[in-house]
C-alpha cells in the first residue's frame, strides 16, 4: 500500500483530539515503511506489508514517553482507510482516514 490518508476519525475521542499537535495522517511509502500522528501520538512504520490490507509494527511517542506496538490499515473501496493504531500494553485506537488532498498549485 502507498499514500497518505488524513485521518478524519478517532471514535470514542473527542472529535478536536486527532489534530490537537498538527493535522492528523497515516503515510505508507510502499516499500515497508511509513509514519502517522494524531493527537499526541506519533509513529514510524515499519514491516508493513500488503496492498490493500496492511499490518505494521511502529515506534514512536506518546506525549514524550516512548511507546510501542503493531497496527492495520484495509483501504476501502471509495479510497478511505480503516484501521487500528494499538499501543503495547495500552489502547486500541480505530481510525477512519481518506485519501490527502494536496493542491498542485505553486505558493
Amino acid at each position: 500500500m502507498k499514500g497518505k490518508w488524513r485521518i478524519v476519525k478517532l471514535p470514542g475521542f473527542e472529535p478536536d483530539y486527532a489534530d490537537m499537535v498538527e493535522p492528523a495522517y497515516i503515510r505508507f511509502d510502499g516499500k515497508g515503511s511509513g509514519e502517522f500522528a494524531f493527537g499526541c501520538v506519533t509513529g514510524g512504520i515499519y514491516e508493513a506489508g500488503g496492498k490493500s490490507h496492511v499490518e505494521f509494527a511502529w515506534g514512536g511517542s506518546d506525549e514524550m514517553d516512548e511507546v510501542e506496538g503493531d497496527g492495520w490499515a484495509e483501504l476501502q473501496p471509495d479510497g478511505s482507510l480503516q484501521g487500528q493504531i494499538c499501543i503495547h500494553n495500552g489502547d486500541e485506537i480505530d481510525f477512519i482516514a481518506k485519501p490527502w488532498e494536496t493542491s498542485s498549485t505553486a505558493c
